[in-house]
Order: structure tokens, then C-alpha cells, then sequence
């Protein structure tokens, strides 16, 4: 998990605070405070597992009472019926922490499972499928955990992490009249000197140019397969080289066959769909 602990504690009462934050009235007025009982969480759908720890924070947070019995560590894979953890004490308890408890497994359950899927995709070649910054808001780390479990890679968490030049970088310094070379010579020059420099590019011709300047890593955004390996055979080895863009399940691997040496998928965060899970009460 990621290692801030009072951040993800924050995340935590956020989400409760939500759900709860007027109360429970439906199991308030149903459930008497002493009824206990016990109650499992199944996976309904084939993935991977991801967000246990914040499942069982959660459950510990509404009741510290409650006893959280895990089966599956995040990682596992799961299949329709798979138990995960089974949880007792109060069932008003359990029923509080539901939803929330649910919202993270799902959503980060889907991320690693979408991440897997591409890291399947491209098994056997010598590259690496990372993530982006396109997360859901207050949710990155968690997320970008997820991404890891997944057996994905961890681009920049934040702006800070490395100098990544931008098509609206370039934009804003061409009309000062700087070139790609110059861009990347002024970032060398005036950023953190322990940083990476990385440039998005669109050609062939602007990833020669970017390395020509000294560019670490050079990002090539939205090129075709063909163009992509142009570019690895010209740049032979002196800067890394990140594919991006326009890639999907489909074509992941035909774009990891061009020999570059990362390829970036916003859509592990931004797009993947929920793993089907549940908790069913004990009768």
C-alpha cells in the first residue's frame, strides 16, 4: 500500500464522511445495535484483487470491534465466487461500512485487472506498461497502487517527479520563437539537475531533434507503429524512448514489438471498469 499513512487515513473519513455523513436511517431504524452476525465479501467477476488494506481500514474505522478475516491479499487472482475476507460483529456496523468497503475494492480491483490485462498483453518482451497522471481526483495513490498490483509501473506521481515537456510547453515557448532543441537545452539547464528531462514528440524529425539536445527520455505521442520503430532504429539507444497515446488491448503489443522501452496507458486509471464484488450477509 502506499506508505502515507495519515493520507490514506484522509481518504478513508472523506469517503465515510460521504456516506455517512447524516447517518445510517435505513439500518438505524431496522437493526437493533446488538444484533451481530457475519458477512462475506465474494468476487463476482475474474481479476485481479486490489485495495484489502483499505477494505479492512475501513471496516476498522466505522467499528473497531469488527473482525476482518482476510482469505485473498491484494494480488490474487479472483473468479466468480471467490470468498475474500469474511467480516463479523454488529451487522449495523457492517452494513455502515458496505458501500464504502465496496467502492474501493471495485474500483481498484478493476484498475489492477485492467493493468494485468496489458501487462499479459506484451508478456515476454523487454517493456514496461506505466500509468499517468489521469486519476481520479484525491484518489492517486491509491490508484497508482493499484497500477502496481496490476504488474504496472508507476509514472510521475505528481509535477514535481521529473521534467516532462508538454505539447503546451512547446506551444508556450515557440511563441517566444525556441525550437524542440532549445526547449530541451533550457529545461536541462534550468531544471533540478537530479531530474530526467522527458519530451513529447509527434515525428520522427522532433524525436532526432529532442535527443540531439541531450532529452533523456523521448515520449512518442500518437505516432504510428511504423513511425515509432523509425524512431527506436534512429535514436539507437542514446535516449530511452515511451510510446503514448491511442493505445489499446489491441495494438498494445504491436507497439511494444517497435522496441521502445515504456509504453504509457492513461486508460488503466481513467477508463477501467469495476470488478464485480459483493459482501452477502449470512442468513
Amino acid at each position: 500500500m502506499p506508505s502515507n499513512k495519515l493520507q490514506i487515513e484522509e481518504i478513508i473519513d472523506r469517503a465515510l464522511a460521504e456516506d455517512l455523513g447524516k447517518g445510517d436511517v435505513t439500518t438505524e431504524a431496522l437493526v437493533l445495535g446488538d444484533h451481530r452476525g457475519t458477512g462475506f465479501i465474494v468476487a463476482k467477476k475474474e481479476g485481479v484483487l486490489a485495495g484489502m488494506n483499505v477494505a479492512r481500514q475501513v471496516f476498522h474505522r466505522v467499528d473497531p470491534e469488527l473482525k476482518v478475516e482476510v482469505f485473498l491479499e491484494d494480488g490474487a487472482k479472483v473468479k466468480p465466487s471467490s470468498e475474500i475476507a469474511k467480516v463479523s460483529g454488529s451487522i449495523a456496523s457492517i452494513l455502515k461500512a458496505e458501500r464504502v468497503v465496496l467502492n474501493f475494492l471495485q474500483r481498484l480491483s478493476g484498475i489492477a485487472s485492467e493493468t494485468n490485462r496489458y501487462v499479459e498483453a506484451v508478456k515476454g518482451l523487454p517493456v514496461r506498461i506505466m500509468d499517468t497522471r489521469k486519476t481520479t481526483p484525491g484518489l492517486r495513490s491509491l490508484e497508482k497502487h493499484a497500477v502496481k498490483v496490476g504488474g504496472g509501473e508507476n509514472h510521475r506521481m505528481s509535477l514535481g517527479d521529473g521534467i516532462l515537456i508538454k505539447d503546451n510547453h512547446l506551444a508556450a515557448l515557440r511563441s517566444q520563437g525556441l525550437n524542440i532543441g532549445q526547449v530541451v537545452a533550457k529545461a536541462k539547464e534550468s531544471g533540478p539537475q537530479q531530474l530526467l528531462v522527458e519530451i513529447e514528440v509527434g515525428t520522427v524529425s522532433e524525436a532526432l531533434e529532442a535527443v540531439g539536445a541531450g532529452a533523456d527520455i523521448v515520449m512518442l505521442d500518437n505516432m504510428s507503429v511504423e513511425d515509432m520503430r523509425k524512431a527506436v532504429e534512429s535514436i539507437h539507444g542514446r535516449a530511452l524512448i515511451e510510446a503514448s497515446g491511442g493505445i489499446t488491448l489491441d495494438n498494445v503489443r504491436a507497439v511494444a514489438e517497435t522496441g521502445v522501452d515504456f509504453v504509457s496507458i492513461g486508460a488503466l486509471t481513467h477508463s477501467a471498469k469495476a470488478l464485480d464484488i459483493s459482501l452477502e450477509l449470512e442468513g
